[in-house]
């Protein structure tokens, strides 16, 4: 039994306002460990909340010395919390899970074993539906992963969630990307190893709500597409080679028009529209630019991911 128990398994949990779902969580885990072939620690880490998420942390470390915690000087966003997780986690093997029981417990023993036989490097999950969630929001992220995977050569897999048990190996190459624009669903994939995803019915929360609005997830989406694609760069050079070659030959016909004709047109209407076509595409490429300057301006600054208050 104790050859059994001999690896351990590292659940980095991120947390942020979630004083109604932890001990449900905990109480969850505490369930199926006897199904799970490893003794299991807990890494929560405390993004800045401001209710009592801490203080649930701090009495369930006192009662559980497998419960670890960090707390956030403020909010640094899931991406740090992910981060800094993955760095105390300390297991043989490193499994990321949401606190809000949207990622069933149950997969948990599975999925380790899986990694244990040593056929993969981590065993991810995927959500084979989006029942419960709004129409709205699921053909966005439908639309987000569809066209990723065209425009940049890290795949992403459709509907594939943060949850996954990964080796030691995995974890290490990770953390060797400290970038500060984080976006871990493409990194999982950019280092590579070999990954197994296993499909599940979508959940809803358990309690609590949800600190994803549609606007911040399209702020991570276009934080994404920055960080794993060079596209948008190609489409606005196109679009400038295309302007500039119209702009050319609507200056040869005007030459030649006034030449054959000698007459002048007044075609305001026509010239205020040119102007705003152009000008718009000036402006769409310049926020383009701006945004990828924007992230080269941030990892230049060399700030922390995150900066630890409290950890025990």
């Amino acid at each position: 039994m104790n050859q059994e128990k001999s690896d351990v398994l590292s659940l980095v949990v991120p947390v942020h306002n979630e004083e109604d779902t932890i001990h449900l969580f905990y109480n969850a885990i505490e369930a199926i460990k006897n199904q799970v072939n490893a003794t299991i620690d807990f890494h929560f880490i405390d993004d800045g909340s401001t209710d009592s998420t801490l203080a649930i942390l701090r009495g369930l470390s006192k009662k559980d010395n497998h419960v670890h915690y960090v707390s956030f000087s403020r909010n640094f966003g899931k991406e740090a919390g992910l981060y800094a997780g993955l760095e105390q986690a300390k297991g043989d093997y490193v499994a990321v899970m949401d606190v809000d029981l949207q990622d069933p417990p149950e997969l948990l023993p599975e999925m380790l074993k899986d990694v244990q036989s040593g056929e993969y490097d981590a065993v991810g999950t995927r959500r084979a539906d989006r029942k419960g969630e709004a129409r709205v929001r699921s053909w966005f992220s439908a639309q987000f992963y569809k066209w990723m995977n065209k425009i940049s050569q890290t795949h992403l897999v459709d509907g594939a969630r943060d949850y996954r048990v990964m080796t030691r190996q995995m974890v290490n190459a990770i953390l060797s990307m400290s970038e500060n624009q984080r976006f871990s669903k493409g990194i999982f994939t950019w280092v590579g190893f070999r990954t197994k995803y296993i499909p599940f019915e979508n959940r809803e929360r358990v309690a609590g709500n949800t600190s994803w609005s549609f606007w911040s997830l399209t702020k991570y989406a276009i934080e994404g597409i920055v960080s794993f694609s060079t596209m948008p760069l190609t489409i606005v050079t196109f679009l400038g080679m295309l302007t500039f070659s119209a702009s050319i030959l609507g200056g040869i016909f005007i030459v030649i028009r006034a030449l054959v004709s000698n007459t002048s047109v007044a075609g305001w209407p026509s010239m205020v529209t040119i102007i705003l076509f152009i000008g718009g595409i000036q402006m769409l490429s310049l926020g383009v630019i701006g945004r990828y300057v924007a992230a080269i301006f941030m990892e230049t600054k060399r700030r922390p991911i995150y900066i630890a208050k409290e950890e025990k």
